[in-house]
């Protein structure tokens, strides 16, 4: 028993570290947080040092701490600013959906017949590559997708989304600009504002301070409100699409939340719904074993995944060029459009600096952030469509 009360601590304390060291450190800031509870969840699963009989106490956490990040992430949401976005913007963001969708389909009549559950795999990657690891886990709960598969898929993507990005930071505007027009430069002041609203946005610093604490624990408990109903929500269903109701329900709720404006001016909510990300990368990354991951005849599975993940990734950037030029979208707008969707809302300043373009910074943050609240539908939809 106190070994499972200690591994619980564990689990709720060790994030916090990280994010301690995030915020001090740049080097651990460039690692990430995830890569770093992924890799520690590794560790501790595969050395025998956990409890036995823990597999029970680890489901629980996986399967509460999805439904209490989502609202909390959706809770700053601005559905005002989805409406106001620039016909370019919209149609970029369109394109690139697309994209993905029609590349993961590709690869899924690919691969279906050697990666397990390819369906479940393919609903995982339209999640991730329309909002991010958010939606990616997410959608593992609402499928029920094997914890190796969902380390060996995330793991995957991490490694191309590395080389996508280094591609993108380098020359990828100049290979781009090969046959795409360029962006008309107009003066944004707004962006100024975005770059450091989005700052203040990701930053953990000063949860714990009365004027931001208080409130935020009224968003929390209005989260537990919404887990609540959709708990409710999906006992009036068959077991096998319970959980699918759960989290959509949590996601639609949480969207209608934000609407609300005294819950959308609530300071920090969208760091804690990431607090409870890290604690399930942390969590499911311990439930994966290596030893199955790369048993004999696994390695079939893990390059099938790989390939089916650069064909995802090279793909759909490709075919999204493509449709950016047949539809008019500039070189800048259809990389940070990419950007946001693939790889999510912070790295849109990164790389809009590397494309020396701080202009395109707002519409790159909207267009991730609304990811963010469509991946799982998306996600869940485009998987039941392939099954």
């Amino acid at each position: 028993m106190l070994g499972k009360i200690l591994l619980v601590l564990f689990y709720i304390l060790f994030p916090v570290l990280v994010l301690f060291l995030v915020g001090k450190y740049s080097i651990v800031r460039k690692i990430g947080a995830i890569v770093i509870c992924y890799a520690v969840g590794l560790l501790i699963g595969n050395i025998n040092i956990l409890p036995d009989n823990i597999y029970g106490l680890q489901d629980i956490l996986t399967s509460i701490t999805i439904p209490l990040a989502i609202p909390l992430l959706l809770f700053s949401e601005n559905i005002k600013k989805w409406i106001k976005m620039a016909k370019t913007t919209f149609i970029s963001l369109l394109l690139g959906l697309l994209s993905a969708v029609i590349m993961i389909i590709i690869g899924y009549f690919i691969f279906r017949d050697i990666i397990p559950e390819a369906w479940k795999i393919s609903g995982m990657l339209v999640g991730v590559y329309s909002g991010g690891t958010p939606n990616l886990a997410a959608i593992q709960e609402m499928l029920d997708v094997k914890k190796e598969l969902y380390i060996l898929t995330h793991t995957s993507d991490l490694l191309i989304g590395v080389i996508l990005l280094m591609f993108l930071l380098s020359f990828g505007q100049r290979f781009f600009l090969l046959f795409m027009k360029p962006f008309e430069q107009k003066e944004n002041e707004e962006n100024e504002v975005a770059v450091d609203a989005f700052a203040e946005f990701e930053s953990y610093e000063g949860m714990f301070t009365k004027p931001i604490l208080i409130p935020l624990l009224k968003a929390f408990g209005i989260t537990l409100i919404i887990v609540a109903v959709g708990v409710g929500l999906m006992q009036l269903f068959d077991k096998n699409n319970q959980m699918i109701v759960a989290i959509l329900s949590i996601t639609s709720l949480g969207i209608l939340a934000s609407l609300v404006p005294s819950i959308n001016a609530i300071k920090k909510t969208f760091p804690l719904g990431m607090y409870f990300i890290l604690v399930f990368s942390l969590v499911v990354a311990s439930m994966a074993d290596l030893n199955e991951m790369f048993a004999q005849g696994q390695s079939v599975v893990l390059l099938s995944i790989l390939l089916f993940i650069v064909l995802a990734v090279i793909g759909s950037l490709l075919l999204h060029a493509i449709l950016s030029k047949i539809f008019g979208i500039d070189v800048d707008n259809f990389i940070i459009t990419s950007v946001a969707l693939s790889m999510s809302p912070p790295f849109v300043p990164v790389v809009a600096g590397a494309l020396k373009n701080r202009s395109i910074i707002l519409s790159g943050l909207i267009l991730g952030i609304i990811g963010y609240a469509i991946g799982n539908y998306m996600g869940v939809i485009i998987a039941l469509i392939l099954k």
